[in-house]
């Protein structure tokens, strides 16, 4: 038969893992002023809890003052925090390489240096060790929030419209005012774009009607 003290330690336990902040700390020294005579190291021993917290419950109980947790200063803090000189060397480095969203959808800008190109430039221009700087995959986040993404820069884009376009254009309308006028001459309009599969390339080889040839030859052959 199971020890009812054992339980009502288990559940003691369980009741504090479902809380958290003030409530916890508030329902651990209740239940050490209730069952460790108020001391904090016996809860510790008993309960496994960290006596520190039960103290600061143990005063909050006593006083009435709730002691207000600080969550944000908690945690490790990014490395462009810890080292803002490597942050401000990365800026040096990929500023000139760096240009805005074409569009300006987003204030989003675009490198072509990579995480490993911008490592190696640190060590190269910079006078860093490279034990001293994160990893490429660090790196790569680092520029992320810095607001960089990798992206191959176009240089040049060709031009839809070139000089003579309009001296094409102007001898085209010339030949066509021309030929309309002569009688003898017959303008066919054909559209050099459109690719249509023709003879043996269309429809098996076979007629649009689906009939063959009488000597059973395809179209174009």
């Amino acid at each position: 038969m199971e020890d009812p003290v054992e339980r009502l330690e288990v559940l003691v336990r369980r009741g504090a893992e479902l809380l958290t902040g003030h409530q916890r700390r508030r329902f651990q020294a209740e239940a050490t002023q209730a069952l460790c005579g108020g001391s904090a190291r016996r809860a510790e021993r008993r309960f496994g809890w960290g006596r520190a917290a039960v103290a600061t419950g143990l005063n909050e109980l006593r006083t009435g003052i709730r002691c207000l947790e600080d969550f944000v200063a908690r945690g490790r803090l990014r490395l462009e925090d810890r080292n803002p000189q490597l942050a401000q060397d990365i800026r040096d480095l990929v500023e000139p390489c760096t240009h805005a969203d074409p569009e300006l959808k987003s204030e989003r800008r675009y490198t072509k240096l990579s995480a490993r190109e911008v490592r190696q430039r640190l060590v190269s221009e910079k006078g860093y060790a490279a034990t001293d700087l994160p990893a490429e995959r660090t790196m790569r986040d680092l520029l992320n929030r810095l607001n960089d993404r990798l992206k191959r820069i176009q240089k040049a884009k060709p031009l839809k419209k070139t000089a003579a376009t309009d001296a094409i254009f102007a001898n085209v309308a010339a030949v066509r005012a021309a030929a309309s006028s002569d009688p003898e001459v017959l303008e066919i309009s054909m559209d050099t774009k459109a690719k249509v599969a023709e003879g043996d390339y269309c429809r098996g080889g076979k007629n649009p009607d689906r009939v063959g040839w009488d000597d059973g030859e395809g179209l174009g052959s």
